[in-house]
Parts: C-alpha cells; structure tokens; sequence
C-alpha cells in the first residue's frame, strides 16, 4: 500500500523498470514483476486526491508502493533542492515549481489544474462572516496561511485586489494547518482553497467571493531529474495529466487549466 511521509526521508527502491512503460492508458496494469518504491512531494491541498490516485496506480503497477510527502510547497521544494530523494513533484503554484526547475532539477512542468480561494468559518458562522470585508474587523480572528507558500501568496492578492488590509492571529505554513484553525473553532474564519473546503464535508463553511477569481492558483507536476524510479514516476504524470485522473480532481473541486 502506499505509504504516507511526515518528513522527507532517505529511500533506496530496486531500481527495477517496469513493463507497460509508455501505455496509452496510465491505468492499464504493467506485467512483469519487481519492486520498486514511488515518491511523491505533493502540496497539502492535493491529499485527499493523490492518495486516490496513489491507490489506483498501485493497483495499476504490481510490485509498486507510492510514497507520499505532502506539505507547503516551498517547503517541499525547498526539501528538494537540498537533495531530498524524489521522483515526482506537484506543487500549487508556479513560483514554488520555479524553484526546482531553476536548479535544473526538473524540467517541463505540466499544469495539471486549477484552484481558488474561498473564506472558510466554522459550520455555526459565529463571527456572522459573510463576505471578504468582514475579515479586517479585528473581533474577527483570521487564520491565513503564510506569504512565501502558494495560499498565502493567493490570499495577498485577492485582498490587495479588493484593497483590504487583515490582520491575523496566526500564519500557517500550509493550506492543512490554516483550515484545522477553523476546524477546531481556533479562528473565527480563514482563507484558504475551494478543495479543502470541500474536502472538510459539514465541519466548515465555505464563502465565496468574487476576487478570489484574480488569485486562482496553476498546479504544475514534473518528474525530477534525479529520480530514482525513472520512468515509474513519468507513468504517475500521465496518470495525473490522463481523463482519469482529471475526474478525480475536478470531483474534488479543482478547475481545469
């Protein structure tokens, strides 16, 4: 099964290619046997969808275990360029992406979708937050994720869109943490993507508002060019670029580029 990592870690896979490389379907079984250990930096708002897709490509390439780091994306690039071993990188925003492929660690990043801010509170809306404005009243606690990490970069410039200034309690390092800010009843609101928001069912709400339209956020992927599994990480791209693996994320609330 695939395996979920907290910190990036040193991992050694047989280097063993697997048969069906280059199918027309990503999903299509491979033949032949071996093992071989997939590892994925992934931003925290893919998790509920990669860990699907993670599922399907296990199931889809026997002998293949997918191993997961999820987490900010500048933390994860960051991770990346001082060596973390990777075979795959999905970030949230360009930006991040940039600083892979600038130290030539990566090359032709695909977007692969789409994501936009919404304002989540809590499911009882107890501050009674009902547009982008309400967020600079300072009874308001405000969750917002940092500046340097793609949700945070988002949220400065829907709000320098709308020409509003908040202030907030607390600056998360990525999407997972400011959204368990209102999950928790922490915070009185936060800013953070459509997807989460759906992915948290009944124990959020989420509000939309119309600059959140002037800070949507691409989502490149690449393989890394020291990847240890090779090719099996180019098949996982394809699985994530292929019409099933777009059904997934647009089920899950992300746009098509």
């Amino acid at each position: 099964m695939f395996r979920r990592l907290s910190r990036w870690v040193v991992v050694a896979p047989i280097a063993l290619a697997l048969a069906g490389c280059g199918s027309s379907d990503p999903a299509t079984p491979a033949s032949g046997g071996g093992a071989t250990t997939l590892t994925v930096f992934a931003a925290a708002s893919l998790t509920g969808t990669f860990t699907e897709l993670g599922r399907t490509f296990e199931a889809a390439h026997p002998g293949t275990t997918v191993r997961f780091n999820f987490g900010s994306s500048a933390t994860l690039a960051q991770q990346i360029t001082q060596g973390a071993p990777a075979d795959v990188f999905a970030a949230a925003s360009p930006a991040t992406m940039k600083t892979v492929t600038d130290a030539a660690l990566a090359a032709s990043p695909a977007t692969f979708v789409r994501n936009k801010l919404e304002i989540a509170v809590p499911a009882g809306n107890p501050a009674k937050v009902d547009e982008l404005k309400d967020l600079t009243d300072p009874k308001v606690k405000v969750a917002l994720c940092a500046r340097q990490v793609p949700c945070g970069a988002a949220a400065v410039k829907a709000l320098d869109a709308a020409g509003l200034t908040v202030t907030p309690v607390t600056l998360e390092q990525d999407v997972k943490a400011t959204l368990t800010k209102v999950e928790l009843g922490e915070v009185d609101a936060a800013l953070v993507y459509r997807t989460d928001v759906l992915a948290a069912g009944g124990r959020v709400r989420g509000i939309g508002f119309p600059e959140a339209d002037k800070a949507i956020n691409d989502y490149p992927i690449a393989t890394l060019s020291k990847a240890p599994a090779g090719d099996v990480g180019r098949q996982f791209v394809d699985l994530v670029l292929s019409p099933q693996g777009r059904d997934v994320l647009t089920k899950a609330g992300f746009e098509a580029p």
